[in-house]
């Protein structure tokens, strides 16, 4: 497996890979990652589909992809989406998926048409004093030291920053700004979340710091995410015979470890560029520190299937692709009139203690509990509320500045309360969000990262709410009069809220081999795949990472003589930092930082130098002087 940019591969399709008839797969788990792993079987492993069999311990498929109407409770979103133009691994299998509305067309025609159509952007990115706009007017409002701040962070080692907070790095000068309440409630990142991962958003987005505090960096689905992005995925799946099989837990994955050194794969290949060759083979893509080149075959898997337990043996031509974890693992659904329990215990056939028995085998299957072990570190609740008839929407209005019944874009993205003690948020993507919709509803998306906090208006914690009375609270701070907001709430919007204890697990800190590589080092017939897999560069949290280690997974095991595009390359790009530079000192240039005397003098030194060429050309046309 070897990566590759520009659109040599990006368009050639591979070989098929030798004594592919001969092999099965075994896929645990229906999320993004797995189905990606699945589809990059059929298009480019070219394996038939009767020989892809994926267990999934839930009734439906689309791990945290979801979105329902669940008899008895009404509409939910568990959670959404936010992609970009440079998801490469999305976009490239996207492009070969049929879209189950328009015959002939693709996911992703269907997608770019739209969001070219109807581009996203926010008209109020943030309210306060009851749905008044907060008057950011776009500016991150970064004093200089906090800019240093992040920049040093930027630039520190990854070996630095291992185990480490936010808050070691950042202080009130970043913690108060206006940068960081966007970035904290887009990306769900609390002040005890991994420095390193921060570093990684930072760089991996370089590219649309100057699109945060519109959202015009972002692009949207036209509906709920498994309806625009699993079912797809998946009818094309069944239309190559592909096997799902549900209410199956695997509890165990039992390997044989040992009799020699495993598979010795490069990490480079003969295809890649000189400039991505040299940067795989430097050191700088971190191997996990507990590999080594043991020979790894995956033997057995444990099943239940409801209820009832077996096994399936494996042998070196049977493959296993692993989604370990889970950020939506032990999720709980309240309802109108109760709140979402709290069930953090971890139970066989789940994603964790699947993991846990896994990482037992062998230490470079990585450390579960460096993510798992506190719920009350990675929780945070959502909410999904149907407005029922034309009551609420006059309020949504007044805010997003936008009829919310047009079908096009309304909010644009997130709408943070920042006085709001749970650190309220809320949204309404394209409506109708779900095809069944009625045409006079609106499905709002609401989340709260403080949820232990008391609420402003409920008085108690969004924990203990039920959803009556997280509309209530929601419709408060839109400036609801008080006298209307308990009827609103009660007859004319049904609220379900979900409780996720693990829901920002991967931002737990964390250090190099904590996440098993995609393909360990010694593994004969096995990958882990999703938000708990190791793959350079990229981020968690997004479609792209699950997709991305799920095309690793195929193209590793099965050797596919193609590149897998390489994460988009915007940190290397000197037109990006430069833009970011600015962006982030809300477009004033570096020669007005404040300077002491001696830097103003070195810094008048270099510029005089650098006058007459094209580096100073390139300074002034991104005003960075």
């Amino acid at each position: 497996m070897y990566y590759s940019n520009g659109n040599y591969e990006a368009f050639a399709r591979p070989k098929k890979p030798a004594g592919v008839d001969h092999k099965h797969a075994y896929i645990i788990g229906t999320g993004l990652a797995a189905l990606s792993a699945a589809c990059y079987l059929v298009r480019d492993g070219q394996m038939p589909g009767d020989h892809i069999h994926i267990l999934e311990k839930d009734p439906v498929p689309g791990g945290a992809c979801d979105g329902a109407d669940i008899p008895g409770l009404g509409y939910v979103m568990r959670g959404g989406r936010e992609m970009d133009n440079h998801f490469e691994v999305m976009w490239d299998l996207f492009r070969s998926i049929p879209s189950i509305e328009t015959e002939g067309v693709s996911v992703l025609d269907e997608y770019y048409w739209l969001n070219k159509e109807d581009p996203n952007y926010s008209l109020c990115r943030a309210t306060k004093d009851l749905g008044k706009d907060a008057g950011f007017q776009g500016k991150f409002g970064l004093s200089d030291k906090a800019s240093q701040e992040i920049m040093k962070l930027f630039f520190t080692p990854d070996e630095e920053l291992y185990d480490k907070p936010i808050t070691d790095f950042f202080d009130d000068e970043v913690l108060n700004s206006n940068f960081w309440l966007y970035w904290r409630t887009m990306f769900a990142f609390e002040n005890w979340h991994s420095a390193l991962e921060m570093k990684l958003y930072i760089k991996r987005y370089i590219h649309h710091i100057g699109g945060l505090p519109d959202f015009s960096a972002l692009r949207f689905t036209r509906y709920n995410q498994y309806e625009s992005m699993i079912l797809p995925m998946v009818k094309y799946l069944e239309s190559h015979g592909v096997q799902f099989q549900y209410n199956t837990k695997v509890e165990n994955v039992e390997f044989a470890i040992g009799g020699g050194d495993g598979p010795k794969r490069e990490h480079t290949g003969v295809g890649q560029d000189t400039i991505l060759k040299i940067q795989a083979t430097s050191g700088v893509f971190k191997r996990n520190p507990y590999s080594s080149p043991t020979k790894k075959l995956a033997v057995r898997l444990d099943i239940d299937h409801e209820g009832e337990k077996s096994s399936i043996d494996l042998t070196a031509d049977d493959l296993v692709f692993i989604t370990n974890g889970g950020c939506v693992e032990n999720s709980t659904m309240g309802s109108q009139n109760s709140p979402a329990a709290w069930n953090p215990d971890l139970k066989p056939g789940g994603g964790w203690d699947m993991w846990r028995n896994i990482a037992k085998q062998d230490p470079s299957f990585g450390h579960p509990d460096k993510f798992c072990s506190d719920p009350q570190a990675t929780k945070w609740m959502s909410a999904t509320v149907t407005t029922l008839d034309k009551e609420i929407p006059p309020y949504i209005q007044k805010i997003c500045k936008r009829d919310p019944f047009t079908g096009h874009v309304v909010t644009g993205g997130i709408v943070t309360v920042t006085d709001s003690n749970w650190l309220l948020s809320w949204t309404l993507n394209r409506q109708q969000q779900f095809r069944d919709q009625p045409k006079d509803q609106l499905c709002v998306w609401v989340y709260g990262l403080f949820p232990d906090k008391p609420g402003n208006y409920v008085k108690k914690p969004m924990t203990e709410c039920t959803g009556e009375e997280i509309c209530e609270e929601w419709l408060y701070h839109m400036g609801v009069p008080t006298d209307k907001i308990e009827a609103l709430a009660k007859n004319h919007a049904n609220t379900v809220p979900v409780m996720m204890p693990y829901i920002t697990a991967f931002f737990m800190p964390r250090a190099a081999g904590d996440r098993p590589d995609v393909v360990p080092d010694g593994a004969v017939n096995f990958a882990f795949l999703g938000q708990f897999a190791e793959t350079p560069r990229d981020t968690i949290f997004t479609t792209e990472y699950s997709m991305r280690t799920g095309m690793e997974a195929v193209y590793t095991l099965l050797d596919v003589d193609r590149g897998v595009p390489e994460v988009w390359g915007s940190v290397y790009d000197v037109r990006n930092l430069l833009n970011a530079t600015v962006k982030l000192r809300d477009g004033k240039p570096v020669t007005e930082m404040k300077l002491n005397f001696i830097e103003k003098a070195v810094l008048g030194k270099v510029l005089k130098k650098l006058d007459g060429t094209d580096i100073a050309t390139l300074l002034k046309e991104y005003h960075v002087i």
